[in-house]
C-alpha cells in the first residue's frame, strides 16, 4: 500500500471510530436524562421494597412474601415510564421550596384547593408526588378488592417506589440535583453512588406496618419531614470535597460519615411506610383472602 493510500485508510478509520463513538453517546443520551434530577437509584428502591414485607401482619405476609422477586424486579418501573410518559417525571417530586418556607403553609394538601388556590400550571411544574401516592394507594385498594392479584401486584410494586420516593430529601428541592449551589451531580452522588457503594453496612429495622387514615396526607407528612434533611445533605456534599478536586474514593468516605445515617434513617422509614401502605390498602379493600401466590 502507497503512502497515500495508508493515510487515506487512516483517516477512513477515524472517521469511522468518531461516528461509533458519537452514536454510543446519542444511544446513552437518554439513559442519563432519565436519571438526571432524583436521588433514589434502583438499588434504593428494590432496598425498600424488600424490607417493607418485613413489617407485614402474618394475615397477609404471605401474599407478599411469595411475590417477593416480582416487588424487586419492578420497584423501578415508574423511572423507566419517563422514556415514553413526559409528564412521568412530576410524579416523583415536590418542590416544596416554591410555596415559601417550612412547613409551606401556602400549599393545600387537598389536590383541588390546591390547584383553585395556586393554577393548575404552577402545582403541575412544582410536583404532584404526594397527590401520585395517594392515587396510587387507591389503584392497589381497587386491585385488592377486585381481587385481580396481578393489577394489585403491580400497584404495590409502583406504590412502593412512589412512598420511596417521598422519604427522598432531593425529590423535595427544586435544588434536586445541587445544580442551583454548584454541586451538579449531587442526585446521583448521594442517593446511587453511595447506596451502592456502603448498602452492606445499613442496618434495616422498619416499625410494623400500621394502618394510614389519609394516604395524602401521610404521603405529605413524609416530603415535609425528608424536607428537613436537605440543607444538611448539600452541606456533607461540600465539606467532603473540600480540598479535593475530584469525587474519588476518599471523598466518599467522608460523604458517607456525614450523611449517611440519614440515607439509612429515611430507607428505613420509607420500608415502613410501604409496609403501611400495602396494609392499609388490604384493610379498606375489605380484608380479601389473599391467594398464595
Amino acid at each position: 500500500m502507497n503512502p497515500a493510500d495508508w493515510s487515506c485508510d487512516l483517516r477512513s478509520k477515524v472517521k469511522t471510530q468518531a461516528l461509533l463513538k458519537s452514536l454510543c453517546l446519542a444511544m446513552l443520551l437518554p439513559l442519563f436524562v432519565s436519571i438526571e434530577g432524583f436521588a433514589w437509584g434502583p438499588t434504593a428502591h428494590r432496598l425498600v421494597n424488600n424490607w417493607a414485607l418485613q413489617t407485614l401482619p402474618p394475615e397477609i405476609r404471605g401474599f407478599f412474601e411469595a411475590n417477593r422477586q416480582f416487588l424487586l424486579d419492578h420497584a423501578n418501573d415508574p423511572d423507566a415510564w419517563m422514556e415514553k410518559d413526559r409528564y412521568e417525571r412530576k410524579r416523583h417530586y415536590l418542590y416544596l421550596d416554591k410555596y415559601g418556607m417550612f412547613p409551606y403553609l401556602d400549599l393545600p394538601h387537598q389536590f383541588k384547593p390546591a390547584v383553585e388556590k395556586l393554577g393548575s400550571s404552577r402545582i403541575n411544574r412544582n410536583g404532584l408526588l404526594p397527590w401520585h401516592v395517594g392515587e396510587f394507594s387507591l389503584r392497589l385498594t381497587t386491585a385488592l378488592k377486585a381481587q385481580k392479584w396481578t393489577e394489585a401486584k403491580e400497584a404495590a410494586a409502583d406504590l412502593g417506589h412512589y412512598v420511596a420516593d417521598a422519604h427522598d430529601p432531593l425529590n423535595t428541592t427544586s435544588n434536586d440535583d445541587g445544580q442551583l449551589t454548584g454541586q451538579t451531580g449531587l442526585a446521583a452522588r448521594f442517593g446511587m453512588t453511595l447506596i451502592d457503594r456502603f448498602q452492606g453496612f445499613f442496618i434495616f429495622r422498619p416499625a410494623p406496618a400500621v394502618k394510614i387514615d389519609d394516604p395524602t396526607e401521610h404521603a405529605f407528612d413524609a416530603v415535609l419531614e425528608a424536607n428537613t434533611w436537605v440543607n444538611q445533605i448539600l452541606l456533607a456534599d461540600r465539606l467532603a470535597l473540600e480540598g479535593r478536586h475530584d469525587y474519588d474514593d476518599d471523598y466518599y468516605d467522608r460523604f458517607y460519615t456525614q450523611i449517611g445515617s440519614v440515607i439509612v434513617r429515611e430507607l428505613n422509614n420509607a420500608a415502613h411506610d410501604t409496609g403501611s401502605y400495602w396494609y392499609s390498602a388490604w384493610l379498606n379493600a375489605g380484608r380479601p383472602a389473599l391467594p398464595p401466590r
